[in-house]
């Protein structure tokens, strides 16, 4: 009896988009890539040297070295990418992991206001924390390029989505060459991915070795360290209401500051926020933080909301960065860090 013929595994593609870019490519269903100088891609002949001198002519494109690689990335999104190949785009805003699958169809924004005017059409599969990947994987999708093939570690986003074929009877997807980046995008890389993987490092400490209210105590100790005089509340009953934190020793004089503080790397919706809301009154403020991101409704009640501000998993990260030297040194122990410098080029 032969041999059952063997399920070939998707193709999976990387994309990153800059940290500009909100949610509106997984709300609309695209991923989408820059140039916007050279117009509608679809225009240009299936030839990388076509790609490769409509960029040689425009201005500011980068070095002559780098052209090649960009002209290669540009001819892969356009001709290569194909309907039911697998994507993964890592949203810098939300420190979001989005999988999904290409539709085959494509559009031109012009005028688009990210000046990522080209867009693949995606139907999205899910939306995961970082967290939920081991950092091997979270550094793959870190590459230099905007575009690139996910190789190493794609068993990993295809079983998150349930499309992983059983070893036993999975094949190799095709092979692709993969474009090696330039000398400046690769330092972006490496810099970026300090950056996120620091991140992912103190969140990854905070979720597996602190409590909830353990939490609630580090957040009261950071807002010690930023010069706050700050309490926990009792562990029942709080209304919503975690930390309470005030500039002055006693805690009579306003501001007053209501806080409360989720130890979760998923979105916070709406409600949750209004609960905090609903506890201010005259001189207070409300402070919400959680370790994840949130909702682009909790977004717009921030923005309408003068005396609400919302800190999510990055800026917490960051926060504990800037005020590391005044941690106790249990919570250094907790989150041993160093300081490195890296290099500060653009980012596309």
């Amino acid at each position: 009896m032969g041999r059952p013929l063997m399920a070939v595994q998707p193709v999976v593609w990387g994309v990153h988009m800059g940290w500009h870019v909100d949610g509106r490519p997984v709300d609309e269903g695209y991923v989408a890539i820059g140039w916007p100088a050279l117009g509608d891609l679809r225009a240009y002949a299936a030839d990388r040297e076509v790609f490769k001198a409509a960029l040689a002519r425009q201005s500011g494109e980068g070095s002559a070295g780098a052209v090649p690689v960009q002209a290669g990335v540009l001819f892969r999104f356009v001709h290569e990418m194909k309907a039911g190949d697998i994507v993964v785009y890592p949203s810098k805003h939300d420190r979001m992991v989005n999988i999904g699958r290409f539709t085959g169809e494509t559009s031109y924004v012009e005028g688009d206001r990210d000046e990522y005017p080209n867009r693949r059409h995606v139907a999205w599969l899910g939306s995961f924390p970082r967290n939920d990947f081991s950092q091997a994987a979270l550094n793959e999708i870190g590459s230099a390029l905007t575009l690139f093939r996910v190789r190493r570690h794609a068993s990993e986003f295809l079983a998150k989505v349930g499309l992983l074929a059983p070893e036993s009877d999975a094949a190799p997807a095709s092979d692709v060459t993969e474009e090696v980046a330039d000398d400046d995008a690769a330092t972006v890389s490496v810099s970026r991915q300090a950056e996120e993987t620091t991140a992912d490092f103190v969140i990854r400490r905070i979720t597996g070795e602190l409590s909830g209210y353990q939490f609630e105590e580090l957040v009261a100790h950071l807002l010690e360290c930023m010069g706050y005089t700050a309490r926990v509340t009792a562990r029942s009953g709080d209304g919503g209401v975690d930390v309470i934190a005030h500039m002055d020793a006693l805690g009579f004089q306003p501001p007053i500051v209501k806080v409360q503080c989720k130890r979760v790397t998923s979105q916070t919706g709406s409600p949750e926020v209004n609960q905090l809301l609903g506890t201010l009154g005259e001189g207070e403020f409300g402070l919400f933080v959680n370790l994840g991101s949130y909702s682009r409704s909790a977004v717009e009640l921030e923005r309408n909301r003068p005396k609400l501000r919302l800190i999510n998993g990055e800026q917490f990260v960051e926060l504990v960065q800037q005020h590391y030297g005044k941690l106790a040194p249990r919570y250094r122990s907790l989150i041993p860090l160093k300081q490195i410098y890296v290099p500060d080029l653009p980012q596309a």
